[in-house]
């Protein structure tokens, strides 16, 4: 059993007390602030029951806990950019059981198909959370973004003009 492992169920327990709406905080808080509002929206009617996680709260954890970041994001998509470190779910499928211990975090551009995934994991007995409003949620919050070599990168995937949202200093493509 990984050391971490015990706390986890407690971290899951406590993430709702821990979530905060998100502070409108610069000139693009309106984008913020729909993101938002459209992966409530989504949630609501297509994945209610799924766990998620705020990418502050997520963030603050991933220096205590073993965390597996898990993007379910087409390849063009993940060309762009990625959340360091973050494996494909292709990956994460082929053996979900290597990551038994960990806290496993999905994310996509704003949490639908993550939300999704999440469910059906739970619904095979594996425990996943989702970011959020999924990788608009992160880079609002502050997050970093990878590009496929590595480096750091202010250009996000967005995957329509829909989710045409991002924070000020990024590039949104489609």
């Amino acid at each position: 059993m990984h050391p971490t492992s015990g706390r986890i169920p407690l971290v899951l327990s406590l993430l709702a007390a821990l979530a905060v709406p998100p502070a409108a905080a610069d000139r693009w808080s309106g984008n913020k602030a729909r993101v938002y509002e459209l992966y409530a929206d989504y949630k609501a009617k297509d994945f209610p029951q799924a766990l998620d996680i705020s990418a502050r709260t997520l963030m603050n954890l991933m220096d205590s806990l073993e965390v597996v970041l898990v993007d379910v994001r087409e390849p063009g998509e993940r060309a762009v950019s990625m959340l360091p470190g973050a494996i494909t779910e292709e990956t994460y499928l082929a053996d979900p059981g290597r990551y038994d211990g960990a806290l496993v975090v999905s994310y996509c551009t704003i949490g639908y198909r993550s939300g999704v995934l999440a469910v059906r994991m739970a619904g095979e007995g594996r425990r996943m959370v989702n970011i959020k409003a999924g990788l608009l949620g992160w880079v609002h919050e502050g997050g970093a973004v990878h590009d496929p070599s590595g480096r750091e990168t202010k250009r996000i995937h967005v995957y329509g003009r829909t989710w045409n949202l991002p924070p000020a200093g990024f590039t949104a493509v489609w």
